[in-house]
């Protein structure tokens, strides 16, 4: 018996097998898109934790890994011996490593970068002769801290602003 004849046993009417493939392709259509959908969702999902924990797991330590930094870079500054200077310069790369590797950023910007202030705070204003040197820095006083999508400290620096004779 085929399965055009059971089904006609059975009471269902028989159907075309173009009917039938039809069917089943839209059947098949439906469930890749609901499973597009979920794979999508689950995508979305995962991204915006691993977001979540960069930005705010780790973002304690890496303020407290800048401080450090800071400090670590003025005794260098300061060191009496160039043994010294050297050995707080070594500690310093290896505390902005970890704090690279936390996700945070040092924002140290140039002599003569230009200022942004989205992650500079101009600290002072110099003038200058130089129309070109309008709004650039002009002395770094601080570097800033930045994590993804965020700036956590602005670097403070001094920025020179044009003033015609």
């Amino acid at each position: 018996m085929s399965a055009d004849e059971a089904a006609t046993a059975a009471g269902e009417p028989a159907a075309n097998p173009d009917d039938r493939l039809a069917e089943r392709v839209e059947d098949l259509a439906r469930i890749l898109a609901r499973q597009a959908g979920t794979v999508e969702r689950l995508a979305d999902a995962e991204r915006a934790r691993e977001a979540r924990d960069r930005a705010g797991a780790d973002l304690p330590l890496v303020v407290e890994l800048f401080a450090l930094l800071g400090e670590v870079t003025a005794c260098a500054d300061t060191a009496e011996s160039e043994r010294e200077r050297a050995a707080f310069a070594a500690v310093a790369s290896r505390v902005e490593r970890l704090l690279v590797g936390r996700g945070g950023t040092v924002v140290a910007p140039g002599v003569g970068d230009a200022f942004d202030p989205a992650v500079m705070e101009a600290a002072d204003v110099v003038p200058t002769d130089d129309e070109e040197a309008d709004r650039t820095v002009a002395e770094v006083l601080t570097p800033g801290l930045g994590v993804p999508a965020r700036n956590v400290r602005p670097a403070r620096v001094v920025v020179r602003a044009f003033r015609s004779a």
